[in-house]
């Protein structure tokens, strides 16, 4: 069977078509390339934006930077000595970028000694992206953190 160039065109055009088409479902169909929002409500968080860059400049203002550090038990996060425990309301979102199920939220009211305790039970191996947000004597804060677990 002879096969002219107008036919080799036609096979040729439909085999790439299904090249495409194959990597297409495999991608649309594999949890590996499944990423989820960092929120549900997008376009309301960004209204709040301009509030969440003052309250990161307060935090920049602060003496002391807020420090958060890994050890056994989990993430240790310290506020400096100029914020009171007693005067802080806030909470630490935790969210896992490849995993909105695993996003949870840690609240600023047992803290000791200017200290509170991320649980390491919480966390799986890979990156997290941590939010400390709290207001003190009616003034708002926001530390924004990439972490590696």
């Amino acid at each position: 069977m002879k096969i002219n160039w107008g036919t080799g065109i036609v096979l040729g055009m439909t085999g790439f078509i299904g090249f495409i088409m194959f990597f297409v479902v495999q991608m649309l169909g594999s949890k590996d390339f499944d990423h989820d929002l960092v929120t549900e409500d997008y376009y309301g968080a960004e209204l709040h934006y301009q509030q969440d860059i003052n309250a990161e400049e307060n935090a920049f203002g602060l003496s002391e930077k807020v420090k958060v550090e890994r050890s056994d038990n989990g993430w240790l996060i310290t506020f400096p000595k100029e914020v009171k425990a007693e005067d802080i309301v806030g909470k630490v979102t935790l969210y896992r970028p490849s995993d909105k199920k695993l996003d949870f939220t840690v609240s600023l009211t047992k803290m000791q000694a200017n200290q509170v305790l991320v649980q390491a039970d919480k966390l799986l191996a890979g990156r997290w992206n941590m939010n400390i947000a709290w207001t003190s004597n009616n003034k708002d804060y926001l530390v924004r953190k990439e972490l590696s677990w």
